[in-house]
């Protein structure tokens, strides 16, 4: 596992990869925003229109295991 960390190179792997580490016990990873700006394209187009986003407050993730015990 500490291999694949070194071989991330973008932000989609980084939270697949912590979110698969995390699942299973009951953790919960919370990131806080204050004033965050995010210029984002309305399509995949290069020469595409962007909205700007700004977001403030928290995103929380929460995982859980789905095993029954008994």
């Amino acid at each position: 596992m500490i291999d694949r960390a070194k071989d991330t190179t973008n932000w989609p792997d980084m939270f697949v990869g912590l979110y698969g580490r995390l699942t299973g016990i009951n953790a919960e990873v919370v990131y806080e925003f204050d004033g965050l700006k995010i210029d984002v394209p309305n399509s995949t187009l290069s020469d595409a229109p962007h909205m700007l986003w700004k977001l403030n407050g928290a995103m929380r993730i929460s995982t859980r295991s789905t095993e029954k015990r008994g």
